[in-house]
């Protein structure tokens, strides 16, 4: 959406101007899918910096979406007036969009899941190293940080 339209509502009045407004939340709904397409093809790659990269893109065009998308609420009688063909057109195209979010969503809540579980085993592995080993029952080793601590702090590299 046009920066000069986020501060005067926009009204539909005739078929050109509904049909304009379906041809812009279409647009902006197609390239946030394009987006989100690229961002879970980069993940499931394991190329998280590329991924990573079109955050910046995939915000501005999620926000222009959503504003368009309430533009069309608040248009609502008029598109269906004006437009009825472009209604149906937008619900179709929600649907597709919907589903595209949901395949990047579970790309993305798998990543997550993944990358803690190798955090919480190299934890668990480094911490096993750093306990002594003694004959008879398991031992602790003293802690400046109260009993029972095993292992100290485990630190990140951000530079990968």
């Amino acid at each position: 959406m046009a920066p000069d339209r986020a501060s005067a509502p926009v009204r539909i009045a005739d078929r050109a101007g509904a049909e304009a407004l379906v041809a812009e939340v279409m647009g902006l709904m197609q390239a946030l899918e394009t987006v989100l397409g690229e961002e879970s093809a980069h993940v499931r790659e394991g190329r998280l910096r590329q991924g990573l990269d079109l955050t910046q893109r995939k915000t501005a065009l999620a926000a222009s979406y959503f504003q368009g998308l309430e533009t069309a609420k608040l248009n609502a009688v008029a598109l269906a007036r004006f437009a009825p063909q472009g209604v149906e057109t937008l619900k179709a195209g929600h649907r597709r969009f919907a589903q595209a979010v949901e395949a990047n969503q579970t790309v993305l809540a798998t990543a997550k899941t993944v990358s803690e579980g190798l955090i919480k085993s190299l934890a668990d592995e480094i911490g096993r190293s750093r306990a002594p080993s003694v004959y008879g029952a398991p031992s602790v080793a003293p802690s400046p940080y109260g009993r029972g601590t095993r292992s100290g702090p485990l630190v990140l590299s951000r530079s990968l």
